[in-house]
Order: structure tokens, then sequence, then C-alpha cells
């Protein structure tokens, strides 16, 4: 059923607390995680992987022409000639893994290295033959270890040596992912939450059984989201949605106590993040903003464009008698799952200005 903003005034229902621990939740998060399969090492569309095969392959290149020059004046030109071998045939080899990411992640093992280090080794080639080309009297230079069969098979030696490194990053990721899950899981289900929504529900069938379906509709939600084999990421629009939802059953216990503000940018909300990303950082707003104080306080949530990308701010107002800190586990495993999905290309900043608490966050578009 569809309802209006109006439909959602304050009704204060009794919070109740009881004994039970997170771990009735453990066995649920387990196993659609076991389902998955491992990631594929050929992806490597990402900024930070682009940034670590350069510097990987150009301070190699660096190292190696040490041995090949007889001083450091000829090793300046050596290393620079290297370098313009070296920053094409990268590029090169990771555009094209990059393309055939999907093909390739479908092949054998055995398929995978054989194209990997072909690959590389047609990127070194291709490279130098450019640099030739460029330099004719290449030999005449001192420069002819850059070209013949030096640069194909270091291409392929460096190409096999970076594979194995994305083969067991790609390892390394899902019990990585696994475990910011379930503990993900344990600090967003909180038995707390769920039986006090329940007894907010049951105080509102008997005042306005419209609203307790509601109540208990966003709560399904949330749970379906929580407890369902996610995808690997959904739009900053989905998230929002799902934010808003939680809020809106906070609002019906906190009452006036609770005030929200949504500043919304309509073309952030296609922004790619990983799933259930923002409504641990508004629950940590609630009770830590709103909460304790007797006042109540105020959260503002704000997503902008900025630079071609989605900024998302989450702020809260701060009592002056601050509640018992947390464990900071939310915000570790919202800042590891951004890392783990967009690496260097995200950002994460959480800090206090005086009397405001607020989490900011970037992802490309």
């Amino acid at each position: 059923m569809t309802r209006s903003p109006a439909a959602r005034a304050p009704v204060v229902a009794p919070p109740r607390s009881t004994g039970f621990g997170p771990t009735m939740f453990d066995s649920i998060g387990e196993a659609p995680q076991a389902r998955r399969g491992p990631e594929s090492p050929f992806d490597v569309c990402h900024v930070g992987v682009v940034l670590r095969a350069l510097l990987f392959v150009h301070g190699t290149v660096a190292i190696g022409m040490v041995f090949a020059a007889s001083s450091l004046a000829f090793w300046l030109p050596l290393a620079a000639a290297g370098a313009g071998v070296a920053l094409p045939g990268v590029l090169t080899w990771l555009l094209v893994l990059c393309g055939l990411k999907r093909p390739l992640a479908a092949a054998p093992p055995a398929m995978q290295w054989s194209a990997a280090i072909g690959l590389g080794a047609l990127a070194g080639y291709a490279a130098s033959q450019g640099m030739a080309a460029l330099f004719s009297d290449a030999a005449a230079a001192g420069l002819g270890a850059l070209i013949g069969l030096g640069p194909p098979l270091a291409g392929a030696a460096m190409a096999a040596v970076m594979f194995q490194w994305l083969t067991l990053r790609a390892q390394a990721t899902l019990p990585a992912e696994t475990t910011a899950r379930l503990a993900e899981l344990q600090s967003r289900i909180r038995p707390h939450f769920l039986f006090n929504t329940l007894n907010t529900a049951l105080t509102l069938v008997r005042l306005d059984p419209s609203r307790a379906e509601g109540v208990l509709e966003d709560l399904a939600e949330l749970f379906r989201v929580a407890i369902s084999e996610s995808a690997e990421s959904v739009t900053l629009g989905e998230e929002v949605d799902l934010a808003r939802r939680y809020l809106d059953i906070e609002q019906i216990r906190f009452g006036s106590r609770l005030h929200v503000t949504w500043e919304l940018d309509a073309q952030a909300a296609s922004a790619r993040v990983p799933p259930l990303l923002l409504q641990p950082l508004v629950e940590n707003a609630v009770r830590h903003g709103v909460e304790p104080c007797t006042e109540g306080g105020v959260i503002r949530v704000r997503t902008k464009v900025k630079l071609g990308r989605a900024v998302i701010s989450i702020a809260n107002s701060v009592p002056a008698e601050p509640s018992r800190p947390g464990h900071g586990m939310a915000l570790k495993n919202v800042r590891e799952r951004l890392r783990l999905m967009h690496d260097v290309a995200a950002q994460f900043e959480a800090r206090q200005d005086k009397d405001v608490y607020r989490v900011q966050i970037v992802v490309p578009l």
C-alpha cells in the first residue's frame, strides 16, 4: 500500500528492551555468502589496480636498468626510455583485460594464465616497437635493450607476477566480504530494535491499525534486504529508500524528539554503493545523537553530485552528555566495504565538529 508522509504523525510507544543476544541472527547471514563464488582476477577496471600496477612495473624497470647502465648519467635516459615502453604496455594490458574480463573469467585457469601472459608479451612488444619508431637510432644511443626479445619477455614475466597478485587479491576478497557482512548483520539487526518495533506495532494495532501495517511493512523490507542474497552493489537511491524506512520506524518511537531533514540530489541516485550501507549510519545517528538526549536531536541526510562523483553526508546533533561510546563496528564495516568495492576511488570520513557529528562518503558515478 502507498502511504503519504502525513500518515506518519508521531505516536510514542513505550520501548521495551529484551535479553536476546545477536547470535540469533548469525545463521541467517552465512548461507547466502557461502553460495557466492570467488571474485574474478580480471576485474582490473579500478583506479587503485591501475595505480598499483603502474607503480610495480615502473619500479621494476627502474631497478632493472641499474644493472644495464654503466653510470648514473646513462641510467637516467635508460630508465626514462624504459618507462616510455612500460607505461603504454601496462595500460594496454589492463585495458584488454578489462574489456575481456567476462569471457576470461569463465575460461579454465590454464587458459586464463596463458591469456594474461600472452597479452603481457604482446603489450611489451607493441610498446617497444612504438618506442623504436620514435628513436630510430636507439641501438646507436645504447638503448638496444629496449627492442628485440627483451620487452616481450619482460612483459610476459611482469604480467605473470601481476596476474598472480590479482588472483590472490580476488581470493582474499570473498572471506573479507563475508566477515564484513556478518559483522554488519550483527550491528544492524539489534534485537532491541526488533522487539521495540514489534511493541510499537502492537500498540498501534489498537490505536491506528493502518499505521501498524505500515510499520510492519517497513520492518519486513529491512529484514528482506538484510537476510536476502544481495547483489554486489545497489543504487544510492535504493539505499536512501531503505534508510527512510528505518527512520520512519524510529520517528514513530521517538515522536517529536526526532527531527529528520532530507536534501537529496536526484542525479546522485544512480551511484553504485555496497548494499546496506546507509542504514547502520543513520542507526548510529539515532542511537548516539537522539536516544540519549531528552530533548531529542536532529539528523540531516544529504546527497549531491560534485566533480562527477556522488557525495553522501549524514550529520546528527551531539547531546551535551554523550552516549556510551560504541565499538565503531558500523563505521569500520562501511569503510571496509567501500574499499572492497571502489578501492581508492571512494572516500570515507567521520568527524565531530563541535556539536555535530558528520559522516561523509564520496563514490564515483
